[in-house]
C-alpha cells in the first residue's frame, strides 16, 4: 500500500510539473541574455575593471579572486599599523577579567 501511495504521489507531481512546463514554454523562444557593464561614465581603474568584465568573464573572475585576498592583507596590515600607532597593542593578550 505504501508503494502504491508513493507511486501515485510521484505521478501526480510529475503531471503538475509537465503541465506547468507546457504552460510556461508557449510562445517565442527568448534571445540569449547579454550582460555588460555600462562604462560611459567610468574612468581610470573602474573603466579598466568594467571593460575587463565586458571582454572576458574568465579574466574578470581570475583578477577578482586574486585581488580580494591581496587587498584584504594590505588593509589588515594598514589597520594593524594604525592601531599600533594610537596605542592599541594586539601583540600581547592580557585579559582584564580577574
Amino acid at each position: 500500500m505504501r508503494k502504491l501511495w508513493f507511486k501515485l504521489t510521484g505521478m501526480i507531481t510529475m503531471t503538475f510539473l509537465v503541465i506547468a512546463n507546457a504552460a510556461l514554454a508557449g510562445g517565442e523562444k527568448a534571445a540569449l541574455l547579454v550582460m555588460v557593464a555600462d562604462t560611459r561614465k567610468l574612468s581610470g581603474w573602474e573603466a579598466w575593471f568594467a571593460n575587463l568584465y565586458n571582454e572576458s568573464h574568465l579574466y574578470f573572475t581570475i583578477v577578482t579572486v586574486v585581488s580580494i585576498p591581496i587587498i584584504g592583507v594590505l588593509l589588515g596590515l594598514l589597520a594593524d599599523l594604525i592601531m599600533s600607532r594610537i596605542g592599541i597593542d594586539l601583540k600581547s593578550r592580557e585579559l582584564s577579567e580577574h
